[in-house]
């Protein structure tokens, strides 16, 4: 039993209000998943820009030599802020592939938690509470969020194995059930290129689709093809650059329902999530169809 929560905002207007919408939706979340938390928020992206945010087990002194590697040494036009133990490295597009690199290579207690010219994700071990406190959450602004609470079942309990999964450029994916056919699909993903690096079911979804998209396919296309090669039963909340879509197994025993109106669409796993969003009593609720793929984009 896990907990999912999606927010994509409709109304401009609303932006500065995301981070405060989903930090309360989330927390409503708390009892459906103990063990760890975690969220991916869209923010606006600046120009030939790639964001890369790092998880570091030494934050202070990575950060120290980070701006040596790459400011000094490397003399590269970078950026870097620290919030907690998590570090966000902007950097110029035509520079990702050489830094990302270095960073594996280099950095050997830093993790890549996401990166793309939007995508922020923020997750760690414990309560959602803790986490929104501890990254500021509430106070972030953009433009859609997802969100999850984790009860774990077939992983161990580590920062890198809460949700959301970030398998390509800002993709991410929170799941909510379990995959039986995670362990040989996982093997075909790795031939393909693919790098997996946790025992996480979820992980080898979000590599799955990454691995679709990045070969040409829609997100659209993407699950429809996960309803034939997945076994299992889930709910999949996939964030993009634009938006987010939603997926439920063709049994859909994993609750999930949904809410619209003029101000945003929202996802959660209880209907008690929307009662603090706006407007919610003009709001379009239902549950989503089983097997059937769900998109919203700006």
């Amino acid at each position: 039993m896990c907990g999912i929560v999606g927010l994509f905002l409709k109304d401009k207007k609303l932006n500065s209000q995301l981070g405060s919408l989903v930090s309360n939706m989330l927390v409503t979340m708390s009892e459906r998943g103990p063990d760890s938390s975690g969220l991916a928020i869209y923010k606006k992206g600046k120009l030939n820009k790639i964001k890369m945010i790092l998880r570091s087990e030494n934050p202070f002194e990575d950060l120290e030599e980070l701006q040596k590697e790459f400011l000094l040494k490397q003399k590269l036009n970078i950026s870097l802020e620290q919030n907690s133990n998590h570090i966000i490295l902007t950097i110029n597009k035509k520079d990702f592939n050489d830094v990302e690199d270095l960073l594996k290579k280099s950095f050997s207690t830093i993790s890549i938690m996401s990166s793309g010219e939007t995508i922020e994700i923020f997750k760690e071990v414990g309560l959602p509470k803790n986490l929104i406190k501890r990254f500021n959450i509430s106070d972030m602004s953009g433009t859609h969020c997802i969100g999850h609470t984790r009860m774990a079942t077939e992983s161990a309990v580590t920062t890198l194995g809460a949700h959301p999964f970030s398998t390509g450029p800002d993709q991410c994916l929170v799941h909510n059930g379990s995959l039986s056919n995670h362990n040989n699909l996982k093997r075909i993903l790795i031939n393909e290129g693919m790098e997996i690096n946790t025992e996480n079911d979820t992980e080898v979804a979000a590599s799955y689709l990454s691995l679709h998209l990045k070969n040409g396919k829609t997100l659209k296309q993407s699950l429809e093809l996960a309803l034939s090669d997945l076994d299992g039963f889930y709910t999949f909340l996939v964030g993009t650059k634009d938006g987010f879509g939603v997926l439920r197994d063709p049994i859909s025993c994993k609750p999930a329902v949904m809410a619209e109106n003029d101000f945003f669409v929202a996802f959660g796993s209880e209907y008690k999530v929307f009662a603090n969003l706006p407007d919610i009593n003009h709001a379009k609720i239902w549950e989503p169809e089983p097997a059937t793929v769900y998109f919203w984009n700006h």
